[in-house]
């Protein structure tokens, strides 16, 4: 039950070398197969390491945003990370915070604000400029990923899942995703075992807490998860040496590398300084990185022949 659950353009091109990010060579077989890459999503087994963009590829575009997700495609990205909240009309919409103060012109709680007057507020870059983008809704998140990359839902709102559900069915997206939670597998059963069988499930561990190691054996006594994330704060969890076992029992391997204490420091902003802080991935048999700097990954990855 839990199992089933590139062409750079010159306006990306430019904007990765504004950013110090790699310029990526043009792949030529183009955008990623959808079917490859769910396939490389259930193959646990593969070195090939599965790149996640957080918040699309916010360097270069609003986070969260229709662009940036766009950007994540044509740099070859095989994960897109976004954020999922609801308006007061009830509306679902792109946006990590519960307020609107961080990364629009606008203030106050998205709960509070109707769609329509949510679309007069603009997106803010990096530098908190205004931009032209719009806060996208999450239909329109799944039309621009549609048979192009996957897709991590990140909501901590699981009691509206089946507003979730109903867009991926509209949109022919439900294969496409994945959804994750912090939850032990009898829980996961409680609150979303309806959907199970058609979207794939990640547990969300964080090893610091207790429980950590039975939590892991629990959901691989059968029916093996297609992934665990595991945030890593320290390097005195027992887990880390698991992660090659784990992957041999069906699951892939997903570490982030966003900030210092999810990867016992070996985070993106360090590999931005020295690129060999991402070995400790490679040794450690992650196959699947959530980043803030996709171009710099997919660079060090495809220097080694581990990513396409």
């Amino acid at each position: 039950m839990f199992r089933k659950i590139q062409l750079l353009t010159v306006a990306a091109l430019w904007l990765a070398a504004c950013s110090n990010e790699p310029a990526l060579e043009q792949k030529e077989s183009g955008r990623p197969d959808i079917q490859k890459l769910i396939a490389q999503l259930e193959d646990p087994d593969s070195d090939q390491v599965l790149v996640i963009a957080h918040r699309g590829d916010w360097r270069n575009a609003p986070e969260n945003s229709l662009q940036a997700i766009e950007y994540a495609i044509e740099m070859g990205v095989d994960m897109v990370e976004i954020d999922v909240r609801m308006t007061r009309d009830s509306v679902l919409v792109l946006m990590h915070d519960a307020t609107l103060d961080r990364t629009t012109n606008g203030s106050g709680y998205v709960k509070d604000i109707t769609y329509d007057s949510l679309q007069k507020l603009s997106l803010l870059n990096g530098l908190l400029q205004t931009t032209p983008h719009k806060v996208p809704t999450l239909e329109e998140a799944l039309l621009a990923s549609k048979d192009k990359i996957l897709i991590n839902l990140d909501t901590k709102d699981y009691a509206n899942l089946g507003k979730y559900y109903a867009l991926l069915k509209k949109t022919g997206t439900l294969r496409q995703v994945l959804i994750k939670a912090p939850m032990r597998k009898g829980e996961v059963k409680d609150v979303l075992g309806e959907y199970l069988d058609e979207l794939y499930f990640m547990p969300l561990v964080r090893t610091a807490k207790p429980g950590a190691v039975s939590m892991v054996d629990e959901y691989q006594q059968v029916d093996a998860p297609v992934a665990f994330e595991f945030t890593i704060p320290s390097d005195t969890t027992s887990l880390i040496a698991q992660f090659d076992q784990i992957r041999k029992k069906g699951s892939r391997v997903w570490v982030n590398s966003l900030r210092p204490q999810h990867c016992i420091g070996h985070d993106d902003e360090q590999a931005a300084i020295d690129l060999s802080t991402y070995d400790w991935f490679i040794k450690n048999h992650v196959n699947m990185i959530q980043t803030d700097r996709p171009g710099l990954l997919l660079s060090y990855l495809r220097e080694r022949d581990l990513h396409d």
